[in-house]
């Protein structure tokens, strides 16, 4: 399979799992297949993950991931900044992972992939071949 497949691939499917993740804690999703199915829920994890903040500053912690998985996907799925926004999603997934399992253990971001998600984010970063990416566009001029 050629580098342009396997990149157009990972950049739909660590977008898809960040506006999934999204949707799911807006509420987007069936109860019965949502890991929060709602802000307050999504609000009470954020906090269970994150003792290291002051209550107070649960919410906006929530939204800055919230935002920044929105617009890591929306740049993912554009071709925009390709290389950064997949190791910066990268890095995002890692942090999660590394905060799920100090608070809450290892299982938790085993089971959910977060690790192997981080990981692709960086491989990501490494493909340099353009494929429907608005990089491509944007370099020639």
């Amino acid at each position: 399979m050629k580098n342009i497949y396997i990149k157009l691939f990972l950049r739909v499917s660590i977008a898809f799992g960040f506006f999934s993740a999204v949707a799911d804690r807006l509420g987007m999703w069936p109860k019965e297949n949502s890991a929060w199915g709602d802000w307050s829920s999504f609000l009470e994890y954020t906090k269970l993950i994150n003792p290291w903040f002051p209550a107070s500053f649960i919410n906006t912690v929530a939204i800055i991931a919230t935002l920044a998985e929105v617009i890591l996907g929306l740049f993912l799925i554009l071709g925009f900044k390709t290389s950064l926004s997949a190791k910066l999603s990268g890095f995002l997934l890692l942090i999660f992972g590394i905060a799920m399992t100090l608070t809450i253990g290892i299982k938790a971001p085993l089971d959910y992939s977060v690790f192997t998600a981080a990981a692709a984010g960086f491989g990501l970063s490494l493909i340099k071949e353009k494929y429907l990416e608005l990089d491509s566009l944007l370099s020639r001029k």
